[in-house]
């Protein structure tokens, strides 16, 4: 099935709306900065967000100005996030390609981003709704904190599930449910159609990002990421936790240890991994993947207009199924 196509369907013109403003925000006249964004435009990815956004609007009224300007501004702050998530990260590969740090250095990845953050607030401004501005200034403290908080963790001796979830649902599903909420509000759907926009936004991004780290249990032939790259990055996903936390097997423990502090090897990682999936791991982040489904699915029953079930639905397998 071409999920993509689906989930367009209904919103054709007004993706391509987006698109247009978007390539456009990314642009500049001259120099170093315009050779940088000129590397981000080149690796924009499949625009899930922008799309969900629109669908929001569109589930509740009309696609307008403010919807455009809001999902602009919402995906240029997701674009500097990850420039800045990069730099933190010491990442030199963003979606196959070299990141903006890996590229230039950091000082510039930095102040790249910083412009893209200062674009986006211009988008807002555009909006002139102070709800957006309030909506888009939460969305920034919240990525910034989980980011804090995931580096945090490494010195947590535990291996926390509820730590897990706090990371994910501010560094990941906090965008979806932002796109959502904004969506719903830039048409004045009711404050009761926004929560529940809201918390159909989490639990596609809960998913999003369960099934994103599933991944690194798996080859690069397979998948499209390293294996173990979260793990030689430092951080501990859904599986491993899962394992660790039902077993009394210290050998694995002290690996997962090793993780945290950056000594652990690419050999350590293999084992770690296996042990991950030997422990039932990946089916246990599935189960949960299950669950948020199940309530994303409650919503499209319920809240969805008849007309664009089908690209609902279809955003949710996508995100379920999709492989990389």
């Amino acid at each position: 099935m071409d999920y993509l196509s689906v989930i367009k369907h209904p919103i054709e013109s007004d993706f391509q709306e987006f698109v247009f403003r978007f390539q456009g925000s990314l642009s500049h006249s001259y120099g170093l900065l315009s050779q940088a964004l000129e590397h981000i435009r080149q690796r924009t990815g499949k625009q899930m967000r922008p799309m969900l956004t629109l669908l929001s609007a569109k589930n509740y009224g009309e696609v307008s100005d403010v919807t455009q300007n809001a999902a602009v501004a919402l995906e240029l702050l997701h674009t500097a996030s990850l420039i800045h998530d990069d730099v933190v990260d010491e990442s030199s590969e963003r979606r196959g390609q070299s990141s903006v740090n890996a590229s230039y250095n950091n000082k510039v990845a930095v102040l790249v981003g910083d412009y893209i953050l200062s674009t986006c607030i211009s988008h807002v401004a555009k909006t002139k709704d102070h709800r957006v501005l309030q909506y888009v200034a939460e969305l920034g403290m919240t990525l910034a904190s989980g980011e804090i908080l995931q580096l945090q963790n490494i010195n947590n001796s535990e291996f926390s599930e509820d730590v897990y979830y706090q990371v994910i649902r501010q560094k990941t599903a906090a965008l979806f449910e932002t796109c959502c909420g904004m969506g719903s509000l830039s048409v004045n759907a009711s404050e009761e159609n926004i929560k529940k926009a809201k918390q159909f936004g989490q639990d596609l991004g809960m998913i999003f990002q369960i099934r994103d780290d599933i991944f690194d249990y798996y080859d690069s032939t397979e998948i499209g990421k390293p294996t173990g790259n979260d793990m030689a990055e430092g951080k501990l996903t859904l599986p491993v936790i899962y394992a660790l936390n039902h077993s009394d097997f210290e050998p694995m423990k002290s690996l997962a240890r090793k993780v945290k502090l950056g000594t652990i090897n690419v050999d350590e990682i293999a084992v770690l991994v296996e042990f991950a999936k030997q422990s039932g791991g990946i089916q246990y982040a599935e189960r949960m993947m299950d669950r948020y489904s199940q309530k994303a699915k409650t919503y499209i029953d319920n809240c969805v207009k008849p007309e664009l079930k089908e690209a609902y639905q279809a955003y949710l397998e996508y995100v379920i199924r999709r492989k990389m």
